[in-house]
Protein backbone atom coordinates (compact mmCIF):
# COMPACT_ATOMS: atom_id res chain seq x y z
CA UNK A 1 0.00 0.00 0.00
CA UNK A 2 1.66 3.24 -0.92
CA UNK A 3 1.56 6.51 0.88
CA UNK A 4 -1.65 7.61 -0.39
CA UNK A 5 -3.65 4.94 -0.41
CA UNK A 6 -2.52 4.66 3.31
CA UNK A 7 -3.18 8.13 4.09
CA UNK A 8 -7.03 7.70 2.84
CA UNK A 9 -7.16 3.91 4.71
CA UNK A 10 -6.49 6.28 7.75
CA UNK A 11 -8.32 9.23 6.99
CA UNK A 12 -11.53 6.78 6.06
CA UNK A 13 -10.90 4.94 9.36
CA UNK A 14 -11.17 8.17 11.51
CA UNK A 15 -14.12 9.13 9.36
CA UNK A 16 -15.83 6.47 9.92
CA UNK A 17 -15.21 6.33 13.74
CA UNK A 18 -16.85 9.55 13.52
CA UNK A 19 -19.88 8.09 12.27
CA UNK A 20 -19.85 5.80 14.96
CA UNK A 21 -19.61 8.14 17.92
CA UNK A 22 -22.09 10.36 16.67
CA UNK A 23 -24.68 7.88 16.33
CA UNK A 24 -23.51 6.10 20.20
CA UNK A 25 -24.45 9.95 21.80
CA UNK A 26 -27.63 10.04 19.79
CA UNK A 27 -29.12 7.97 22.43
CA UNK A 28 -28.32 10.40 25.17
CA UNK A 29 -29.53 13.61 23.00
CA UNK A 30 -32.87 11.55 21.96
CA UNK A 31 -33.51 10.55 25.70
CA UNK A 32 -33.37 14.24 27.26
CA UNK A 33 -35.71 15.54 23.81
CA UNK A 34 -38.21 13.35 24.85
CA UNK A 35 -38.98 14.75 28.16
CA UNK A 36 -40.37 17.71 25.66
CA UNK A 37 -42.01 15.95 23.05
CA UNK A 38 -43.55 12.64 21.87
CA UNK A 39 -41.09 10.01 19.57
CA UNK A 40 -43.32 9.87 16.96
CA UNK A 41 -43.47 13.74 16.03
CA UNK A 42 -39.75 13.86 16.75
CA UNK A 43 -38.95 10.70 14.67
CA UNK A 44 -41.09 12.95 11.71
CA UNK A 45 -39.14 16.21 12.37
CA UNK A 46 -35.73 14.85 12.36
CA UNK A 47 -36.71 12.43 8.87
CA UNK A 48 -38.38 15.20 7.40
CA UNK A 49 -35.03 17.72 7.88
CA UNK A 50 -32.78 14.30 6.49
CA UNK A 51 -35.39 14.31 3.40
CA UNK A 52 -35.17 17.55 2.61
CA UNK A 53 -31.54 17.93 3.25
CA UNK A 54 -30.57 14.98 0.91
CA UNK A 55 -33.23 15.79 -1.56
CA UNK A 56 -31.43 19.60 -2.03
CA UNK A 57 -27.87 17.63 -2.32
CA UNK A 58 -29.13 14.57 -4.87
CA UNK A 59 -32.74 16.56 -6.46
CA UNK A 60 -31.38 16.06 -10.16
CA UNK A 61 -30.68 12.00 -9.53
CA UNK A 62 -34.87 11.40 -8.63
CA UNK A 63 -35.41 12.13 -12.05
CA UNK A 64 -36.23 8.68 -13.48
CA UNK A 65 -37.69 6.95 -10.33
CA UNK A 66 -39.48 4.13 -11.37
CA UNK A 67 -42.72 2.73 -9.58
CA UNK A 68 -40.85 -0.46 -8.65
CA UNK A 69 -37.98 1.81 -7.00
CA UNK A 70 -41.02 4.07 -5.34
CA UNK A 71 -42.48 0.57 -3.50
CA UNK A 72 -39.02 -1.09 -3.18
CA UNK A 73 -37.89 2.39 -1.25
CA UNK A 74 -41.38 2.76 1.10
CA UNK A 75 -40.90 -1.33 1.57
CA UNK A 76 -37.31 -0.61 2.80
CA UNK A 77 -39.08 2.58 4.50
CA UNK A 78 -41.13 0.23 6.98
CA UNK A 79 -38.69 -1.68 8.47
CA UNK A 80 -36.66 1.17 9.10
CA UNK A 81 -39.34 3.14 10.68
CA UNK A 82 -39.97 0.08 13.02
CA UNK A 83 -36.36 0.22 14.33
CA UNK A 84 -36.30 4.09 14.78
CA UNK A 85 -39.77 3.99 16.18
CA UNK A 86 -38.96 1.06 18.70
CA UNK A 87 -36.06 2.56 19.49
CA UNK A 88 -36.83 6.21 20.31
CA UNK A 89 -40.34 4.65 22.39
CA UNK A 90 -37.87 2.57 24.45
CA UNK A 91 -35.34 4.90 25.46
CA UNK A 92 -38.56 6.63 27.38
CA UNK A 93 -38.38 3.43 29.32
CA UNK A 94 -34.44 2.21 29.39
CA UNK A 95 -31.44 3.60 29.72
CA UNK A 96 -29.26 4.88 26.75
CA UNK A 97 -26.61 2.73 26.94
CA UNK A 98 -28.93 -0.40 27.57
CA UNK A 99 -30.29 0.91 24.25
CA UNK A 100 -27.29 1.67 22.77
CA UNK A 101 -26.34 -2.41 23.70
CA UNK A 102 -29.13 -3.95 22.30
CA UNK A 103 -29.56 -1.94 19.25
CA UNK A 104 -26.14 -3.65 18.48
CA UNK A 105 -27.52 -6.73 18.70
CA UNK A 106 -29.20 -6.12 15.00
CA UNK A 107 -24.99 -6.81 13.46
CA UNK A 108 -26.12 -10.65 15.43
CA UNK A 109 -29.64 -10.87 13.96
CA UNK A 110 -28.75 -10.14 10.39
CA UNK A 111 -26.73 -13.64 9.67
CA UNK A 112 -29.38 -15.29 11.97
CA UNK A 113 -32.29 -14.06 9.69
CA UNK A 114 -30.02 -14.92 6.25
CA UNK A 115 -30.06 -18.47 7.47
CA UNK A 116 -33.60 -19.07 6.97
CA UNK A 117 -33.14 -17.94 3.43
CA UNK A 118 -30.65 -19.78 2.61
CA UNK A 119 -29.06 -23.80 3.32
CA UNK A 120 -25.44 -23.07 4.69
CA UNK A 121 -25.05 -23.99 8.24
CA UNK A 122 -23.70 -21.26 10.98
CA UNK A 123 -20.12 -21.27 12.20
CA UNK A 124 -19.30 -22.25 15.43
CA UNK A 125 -18.10 -18.02 15.94
CA UNK A 126 -21.40 -17.46 14.41
CA UNK A 127 -23.02 -19.62 17.48
CA UNK A 128 -20.43 -18.78 20.17
CA UNK A 129 -21.94 -14.90 19.08
CA UNK A 130 -25.36 -15.60 19.46
CA UNK A 131 -24.76 -17.37 23.02
CA UNK A 132 -22.54 -14.61 24.16
CA UNK A 133 -24.88 -11.84 22.79
CA UNK A 134 -28.05 -13.24 24.28
CA UNK A 135 -26.63 -13.80 27.97
CA UNK A 136 -25.17 -10.64 27.64
CA UNK A 137 -28.78 -9.04 27.01
CA UNK A 138 -29.89 -11.02 29.71
CA UNK A 139 -27.18 -9.32 31.97
CA UNK A 140 -28.38 -5.88 30.98
CA UNK A 141 -31.83 -6.40 30.83
CA UNK A 142 -32.51 -8.55 33.18
CA UNK A 143 -33.27 -7.11 37.04
CA UNK A 144 -32.80 -8.77 40.29
CA UNK A 145 -36.18 -9.78 40.51
CA UNK A 146 -36.17 -11.75 36.61
CA UNK A 147 -38.30 -9.42 35.08
CA UNK A 148 -37.48 -8.11 31.58
CA UNK A 149 -36.94 -4.00 31.69
CA UNK A 150 -40.29 -3.26 29.02
CA UNK A 151 -37.79 -0.41 26.88
CA UNK A 152 -35.17 -3.08 26.49
CA UNK A 153 -37.59 -5.43 25.06
CA UNK A 154 -39.07 -2.56 22.78
CA UNK A 155 -35.37 -1.48 21.74
CA UNK A 156 -34.74 -5.38 21.35
CA UNK A 157 -37.47 -4.90 18.77
CA UNK A 158 -35.90 -2.59 17.07
CA UNK A 159 -32.84 -4.25 16.38
CA UNK A 160 -34.97 -7.21 15.20
CA UNK A 161 -36.14 -4.75 12.41
CA UNK A 162 -32.88 -2.87 11.62
CA UNK A 163 -31.42 -6.15 11.03
CA UNK A 164 -34.43 -7.05 8.42
CA UNK A 165 -33.93 -3.12 6.93
CA UNK A 166 -29.89 -4.05 6.63
CA UNK A 167 -31.01 -7.54 4.94
CA UNK A 168 -33.57 -5.55 2.41
CA UNK A 169 -30.89 -2.41 1.80
CA UNK A 170 -28.41 -5.48 0.69
CA UNK A 171 -31.04 -6.99 -1.35
CA UNK A 172 -32.66 -3.81 -3.09
CA UNK A 173 -29.60 -1.69 -3.87
CA UNK A 174 -28.52 -4.60 -6.11
CA UNK A 175 -31.20 -3.97 -8.48
CA UNK A 176 -32.02 0.05 -7.52
CA UNK A 177 -30.38 3.48 -6.93
CA UNK A 178 -29.30 3.25 -3.13
CA UNK A 179 -29.43 7.36 -3.03
CA UNK A 180 -32.73 6.97 -4.17
CA UNK A 181 -34.20 4.27 -2.19
CA UNK A 182 -32.64 6.13 0.59
CA UNK A 183 -34.14 8.80 -0.09
CA UNK A 184 -37.44 7.67 -0.47
CA UNK A 185 -37.14 5.10 2.65
CA UNK A 186 -36.64 8.61 4.82
CA UNK A 187 -39.18 10.46 3.48
CA UNK A 188 -41.17 7.08 4.26
CA UNK A 189 -40.74 7.44 7.98
CA UNK A 190 -41.29 10.45 8.24
CA UNK A 191 -44.76 10.21 6.97
CA UNK A 192 -45.58 7.31 8.92
CA UNK A 193 -44.43 9.26 11.76
CA UNK A 194 -46.48 12.06 11.51
CA UNK A 195 -49.49 10.22 11.01
CA UNK A 196 -48.54 8.40 13.95
CA UNK A 197 -47.96 10.92 15.96
CA UNK A 198 -51.14 12.80 15.25
CA UNK A 199 -53.06 9.88 16.10
CA UNK A 200 -51.43 9.24 19.69
CA UNK A 201 -50.07 11.78 20.24
CA UNK A 202 -50.11 16.00 20.96
CA UNK A 203 -47.56 18.38 18.95
CA UNK A 204 -46.02 20.68 21.69
CA UNK A 205 -46.61 24.43 21.50
CA UNK A 206 -43.17 25.23 21.36
CA UNK A 207 -39.69 23.58 20.32
CA UNK A 208 -37.78 23.30 23.28
CA UNK A 209 -33.75 23.83 23.63
CA UNK A 210 -32.96 20.09 24.06
CA UNK A 211 -35.41 19.15 21.17
CA UNK A 212 -33.96 21.82 18.71
CA UNK A 213 -30.06 20.05 19.91
CA UNK A 214 -31.27 16.39 19.70
CA UNK A 215 -33.28 17.19 15.63
CA UNK A 216 -29.88 19.38 14.78
CA UNK A 217 -27.26 16.43 15.79
CA UNK A 218 -29.67 13.58 14.69
CA UNK A 219 -31.34 14.92 10.90
CA UNK A 220 -28.23 15.98 9.67
CA UNK A 221 -25.10 14.73 11.70
CA UNK A 222 -26.72 10.78 11.77
CA UNK A 223 -28.58 10.74 9.30
CA UNK A 224 -28.01 12.39 6.18
CA UNK A 225 -23.93 13.24 6.90
CA UNK A 226 -23.68 9.79 7.58
CA UNK A 227 -24.76 8.01 5.01
CA UNK A 228 -22.75 10.49 2.52
CA UNK A 229 -19.41 10.03 4.59
CA UNK A 230 -20.24 6.26 5.09
CA UNK A 231 -20.44 5.75 1.28
CA UNK A 232 -17.96 8.09 0.30
CA UNK A 233 -15.09 6.86 2.15
CA UNK A 234 -15.94 2.98 3.02
CA UNK A 235 -14.51 1.96 -0.44
CA UNK A 236 -10.35 3.14 0.92
CA UNK A 237 -10.80 0.86 3.62
CA UNK A 238 -12.38 -3.02 4.06
CA UNK A 239 -15.49 -4.59 5.51
CA UNK A 240 -13.60 -5.93 8.09
CA UNK A 241 -12.08 -2.85 9.67
CA UNK A 242 -15.43 -0.84 9.12
CA UNK A 243 -17.01 -3.97 10.79
CA UNK A 244 -15.00 -2.89 13.98
CA UNK A 245 -15.24 0.32 14.20
CA UNK A 246 -18.94 0.13 13.71
CA UNK A 247 -18.91 -2.38 16.65
CA UNK A 248 -17.84 0.53 18.74
CA UNK A 249 -21.09 2.82 18.61
CA UNK A 250 -22.88 0.87 21.69
CA UNK A 251 -19.20 1.66 23.06
CA UNK A 252 -19.99 5.31 22.68
CA UNK A 253 -23.34 5.34 23.68
CA UNK A 254 -22.50 4.01 27.15
CA UNK A 255 -19.85 5.81 27.63
CA UNK A 256 -21.77 9.24 26.34
CA UNK A 257 -24.74 7.77 28.99
CA UNK A 258 -22.08 7.83 31.71
CA UNK A 259 -20.16 11.42 30.91
CA UNK A 260 -23.65 12.99 29.59
CA UNK A 261 -26.20 11.84 31.51
CA UNK A 262 -24.66 10.40 34.89
CA UNK A 263 -26.17 6.47 33.90
CA UNK A 264 -23.75 4.19 36.12
CA UNK A 265 -23.91 0.71 34.93
CA UNK A 266 -23.57 -2.54 37.69
CA UNK A 267 -21.17 -4.80 37.58
CA UNK A 268 -23.60 -7.02 35.83
CA UNK A 269 -24.35 -4.73 33.70
CA UNK A 270 -20.73 -4.33 32.48
CA UNK A 271 -20.36 -7.60 31.93
CA UNK A 272 -23.31 -8.09 29.72
CA UNK A 273 -22.37 -5.20 27.80
CA UNK A 274 -18.95 -7.09 27.50
CA UNK A 275 -20.42 -10.34 26.28
CA UNK A 276 -23.00 -8.63 24.01
CA UNK A 277 -19.77 -6.77 22.48
CA UNK A 278 -17.53 -10.42 22.46
CA UNK A 279 -21.09 -11.95 20.77
CA UNK A 280 -20.80 -8.62 18.07
CA UNK A 281 -17.30 -8.88 16.77
CA UNK A 282 -17.36 -12.63 16.66
CA UNK A 283 -20.66 -13.04 14.60
CA UNK A 284 -19.20 -9.86 12.58
CA UNK A 285 -15.59 -10.93 12.11
CA UNK A 286 -15.57 -14.78 12.10
CA UNK A 287 -19.66 -15.98 11.69
CA UNK A 288 -18.95 -17.00 8.10
CA UNK A 289 -21.36 -20.53 7.31
CA UNK A 290 -19.90 -24.10 7.03
CA UNK A 291 -20.92 -25.56 4.02
CA UNK A 292 -22.01 -24.52 1.16
CA UNK A 293 -25.45 -24.30 -0.91
CA UNK A 294 -25.49 -27.59 -3.11
CA UNK A 295 -26.04 -25.80 -6.07
CA UNK A 296 -25.96 -22.76 -7.09
CA UNK A 297 -27.43 -21.28 -3.74
CA UNK A 298 -26.69 -17.90 -2.29
CA UNK A 299 -23.75 -17.26 0.05
CA UNK A 300 -24.40 -16.14 3.52
CA UNK A 301 -22.62 -12.93 4.40
CA UNK A 302 -23.46 -11.33 7.59
CA UNK A 303 -23.45 -7.54 7.85
CA UNK A 304 -22.87 -4.57 10.47
CA UNK A 305 -25.20 -2.10 11.42
CA UNK A 306 -25.97 -0.03 8.59
CA UNK A 307 -27.43 3.74 8.95
CA UNK A 308 -28.27 4.24 5.44
CA UNK A 309 -30.77 6.44 6.88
Amino acid sequence: MNTNNKNRHHKANLALLGVAFIWGITFVVVKDALDYIGPFYFLAIRFAMAFLFLLAVYFKRMAGTTGKELGAGIFIGLFLFGGYSFQTVGLQYTGAANAGFITGLSVVLVPIFALFSSRLLPSFFLCAGVLCSVTGLALLSVNDSLSLNYGDLLVFFCAVCFAGHILLVGKYTAQFSPIRLTIIQIGTVSAISLLTGMSVETMPATITGPVWTALLITAIPATSLAFLIQNRVQKYTSATNTAIIFTMEPVFAGLGAFLLAGEVLSYRQLAGCILILAGMLAAELKGTTTKKPPSGGASLQTAGRQETA
